[in-house]
């Protein structure tokens, strides 16, 4: 098929809906209707005369066809892209945005940014708190900070390993005063605990401390650690944090340590599309953000 005659439209829409598994998702981020994206994969598949998708009840799946030009397109628009913010020129002040898991981003990463200014004053930070796994497309940030329990690689990125994570018992000092004492683990059943996303983790510190923790031992959950955080330091019950996070604030004396078990709870990553193409803001970050978290 000679250039001038690629149907470009149609095949932007099948790679977004190839990509996300969705007509619905992919009529979200190209900003025009479902029917308008059904319409342009049906008018590829007939140019082709290939099925690109089998259609089920209410989802789509790619076609052996489907994910060999998937590959293909998703590589290209990648590289299209990449040299567009290439030749677009640079603002004046140097800039990075870095997209990080919200408790990561709460607990970690802005109370110690100041040191990053300090030592960088000319490059502007823009700090996007969200759980979801950039693009890295134009506009978007350049650098991640994902955590996971088990997963180290996300597709069409590089990965490398920033932290482990610990999960530890934290309380503050106002509410040991108050009582009941806690001598010994059980003792915080006496406790409200305090759990994030689930309670999980909670039962498994217990089951590391050779307890079992019974069902009647809930509290409240929270979305994530910087919730957790907030309602930790105001005395709202014993909290399991992770050790990176708890450590500035047992060293400030508004947190106390427990007790010494810690469970392991996965990892934090930082990702990117490419780490040797960063732009140089980026790649001092993540040279800081590497050297500063090895002293956390």
């Amino acid at each position: 098929m000679k250039r001038g005659r690629l149907p470009l439209t149609a095949l932007r829409s099948f790679e977004v809906a190839g990509r996300l598994d969705s007509f619905t998702l992919a009529a979200q981020e190209l900003f025009i209707s479902q029917a308008a994206v059904s319409r342009q994969i049906r008018e590829l598949e007939a140019l082709l005369g290939e099925v690109l998708f089998e259609r089920r009840h209410r989802s789509v799946h790619l076609t052996a066809s489907g994910a060999k030009l998937l590959a293909i397109l998703t590589h290209s628009f990648d590289r299209i892209d990449e040299c567009l913010e290439e030749i677009r020129s640079r603002p004046a002040t140097a800039s990075v945005t870095i997209s990080a898991e919200p408790s990561f981003a709460a607990c970690w990463l802005v109370p110690r940014l100041p040191e990053f200014r300090e030592q960088y004053p000319d490059i502007d930070v823009t700090i996007d708190a969200d759980a979801r796994l950039t693009e890295f497309r134009s506009g978007q940030a350049e650098i991640a900070v994902r955590h996971s329990a088990s997963v180290t690689a996300w597709p069409r990125t590089e990965s490398e390993h920033l932290a482990d994570v610990r999960m530890i018992p934290v309380a503050a000092p106002a509410l040991l005063k108050a009582g009941p004492a806690i001598d010994r683990p059980e003792n915080m059943l006496r406790h409200t605990l305090l759990h994030e996303e689930n309670r999980d983790v909670w039962v498994r510190w217990f089951e590391a401390a050779n307890i079992t923790m019974p069902a009647t031992a809930r509290g409240p959950v929270y979305a994530d650690g910087g919730l957790v955080m907030q309602a930790v330091l105001r005395g709202q019950g014993i909290a399991l944090m992770d050790e990176i996070f708890a450590d500035e604030e047992i060293r400030a004396g508004r947190l106390l340590r427990l007790f010494a078990v810690a469970v392991p709870h996965g990892a934090y990553w930082l990702v990117a599309r490419s780490f040797e193409r960063l732009a140089p803001p980026a790649s001092l970050f993540v040279r800081w953000i590497n050297s500063r978290i090895k002293e956390s």
